[in-house]
């Protein structure tokens, strides 16, 4: 009975983790370039039951011997193993704001996912699939907190104005002139990266991902005045946070129904009448 608390609990935990995470997704479900996040729960290992006897021969000397038998398995709960964003291609909104910018994905490896780049406050790389840009004060490219949009050589990207003519392999132009190319970087398993604050992602080892431009198997299109959407899918993540909370709610009632049991045979079993 004992075990079936800790059976009931893990799986109360688990649910309520699951819940916070959708809860996040939807409040961040008009988020540009916001990636859901989706988990994955695991049983904890199973257990094998074996009854542990000893059967006598009767003999003149009775001689008794361990025997195992087998009784089955059991689960002792669930737990959350791993939450992981999904990184499938938002929908486009046009904005008509020039400084806002979207990556269309046309081809990419499987499980591969392209990504603006982005300089962090301590110097570090940084990736997003956020467009929302703006220019501060020294003319340079922004994210809406402040961070540097680097180009293609990884150097930051200033311009003159916001009337800036973007193309859709990512160059800019000023004046019909070329300035540079905005950096587009390709992480050939998405699932690598860590999502960091503010919309944005690292790679676990703090290495720099490759260029997507002119990369092998790779095809995008960078648009002006459109901002990409997040994918969360609010019908969806409503509909399984409704399931989360039947799950805790299901988990609940066992936890009460053996404290029930166990109320009564404190209360009830043994009792000298």
């Amino acid at each position: 009975m004992l075990r079936g608390f800790h059976t009931a609990t893990a799986g109360m935990i688990s649910q309520q983790r699951r819940m916070e995470m959708l809860s996040n997704n939807l409040s961040n479900s008009n988020t540009p370039g916001y990636k859901a996040d989706q988990s994955s729960l695991r049983a904890f290992p199973e257990i094998l039951l074996k009854k542990m006897e000893q059967p006598t021969i009767p003999t003149t000397k009775p001689i008794a011997f361990s025997q195992n038998q087998p009784i089955g398995g059991l689960h002792t709960g669930v737990y959350l193993q791993e939450v992981a964003p999904k990184h499938t291609q938002g929908d486009m909104r046009q904005t008509s704001n020039q400084t806002d910018l979207a990556i269309l994905n046309q081809a990419l490896p499987e499980g591969a996912s392209i990504f603006f780049t982005v300089e962090n406050q301590d110097g570090t790389l940084r990736y997003t699939r956020n467009g929302n840009f703006a220019i501060d004060q020294q003319g340079y490219l922004t994210t809406n907190n402040g961070l540097f949009i680097l180009d293609d050589n990884n150097n930051r990207i200033q311009l003159q104005s916001e009337n800036f003519e973007l193309q859709q392999d990512g160059t800019i132009l000023e004046n019909g002139t070329f300035n540079t190319r905005i950096g587009i970087a390709l992480a050939p398993d998405a699932n690598a990266l860590t999502r960091d604050s503010n919309g944005l992602y690292l790679l676990n080892n703090g290495e720099a991902l490759p260029t997507a431009i002119n990369n092998p198997g790779t095809a995008f299109q960078v648009l002006q005045g459109h901002i990409e959407r997040s994918n969360v899918d609010t019908a969806q993540t409503m509909t399984d946070m409704t399931a989360a909370y039947r799950a805790f709610e299901a988990n609940q009632k066992v936890i009460q129904a053996y404290d029930m049991s166990m109320q009564k045979a404190a209360n009830e079993i043994g009792r000298i009448n």
